[in-house]
């Protein structure tokens, strides 16, 4: 089985890309059956059970990165090291705490990372900016390629 993960938290503007992406996506196009999309939001180790023997995983985030806001990239998980910070807490748990414990359970699937770069994500607001949700179709185009590069095809279903 193929995870799509949507992360963020979706209470701080642009922070939240990743689920509101997920929530679009999953209204405008049908998945196969063996693949699925989460809203992984700010779930913290209870992400442990929905990634721990997937197949492989598709990670949908924002990235900090000094670079014009909407930009996306691509990162494979070696190449998304050099981005996360190290591992915290059990009291302050961040994605890269829950790809250690993944890792040490020997359950850590194959990833890829498309992340966007958000233009606010500082202050307290349920919306995006506009240029945020204005990549929802980029960002769909280069996740239906990833699944794509598994032989299997995602279908419109005419809501978006």
């Amino acid at each position: 089985m193929i995870q799509i993960l949507g992360l963020g938290n979706i209470l701080l503007q642009d922070e939240g890309f990743g689920v509101h992406f997920i929530r679009w996506f999953s209204e405008a196009y049908r998945l196969p059956e063996n693949v699925t999309a989460t809203d992984g939001g700010t779930l913290g180790y209870m992400l442990l059970d929905i990634l721990g023997g997937c197949e492989e995983a598709i990670i949908i985030d924002v990235i900090k990165l000094n670079d014009r806001p909407g930009s996306i990239y691509r990162f494979t998980r070696e190449e998304m090291e050099i981005h996360m910070p190290p591992p915290t807490s059990a009291h302050e748990v961040k994605f890269a705490d829950v790809i250690c414990k993944l890792e040490m359970m020997g359950e850590e699937p194959p990833m890829v990372f498309l992340c966007i770069v958000p233009e606010k994500y500082s202050e307290m607001n349920l919306e995006m900016s506009p240029v945020m949700t204005a990549a929802f179709p980029k960002m769909a185009e280069l996740l239906i390629a990833e699944i794509a590069r598994h032989g299997l095809r995602v279908e419109k279903t005419g809501h978006a």
